[in-house]
């Protein structure tokens, strides 16, 4: 299999994949809401709420880690995740910038 050659691509459009193949689960999605609706961290009860496996619900939030959406920290023997709240900002602006640029240009193609 060929290699995705991402460094021929901007910073900015490599971001926006990452977090957009993140946005692609909807494990994932359901995990940063329920982060979002208990406001605080979680340590463990996500396999209730989401209703995945524990190894699955680790994977789903290694990859909310790796792109700093989540972060982690460890209390016992367990770890506790919430929403990195700074990457989050950051993430949002990229987001909106990309998404708004269709605003910034009143021409049409058709």
């Amino acid at each position: 299999m060929g290699l995705t050659k991402t460094e021929i691509f901007t910073l900015e459009q490599n971001q926006i994949s990452s977090i957009a193949k993140v946005f692609g689960h909807p494990a994932r999605v359901a995990i940063l809401q329920h982060l979002f609706k208990i406001d605080s961290c979680i340590c463990g009860d996500l396999v209730d709420e989401i209703g995945l496996a524990q190894p699955t619900i680790s994977q789903h939030l290694k990859e909310l880690k790796k792109i700093g959406l989540i972060k982690g920290n460890i209390t016992g023997t367990s770890i506790c995740y919430c929403i990195d709240k700074e990457n989050w900002s950051n993430m949002k602006t990229t987001l909106t910038a990309f998404l708004d640029q269709d605003l910034e240009d009143s021409n049409t193609c058709c």
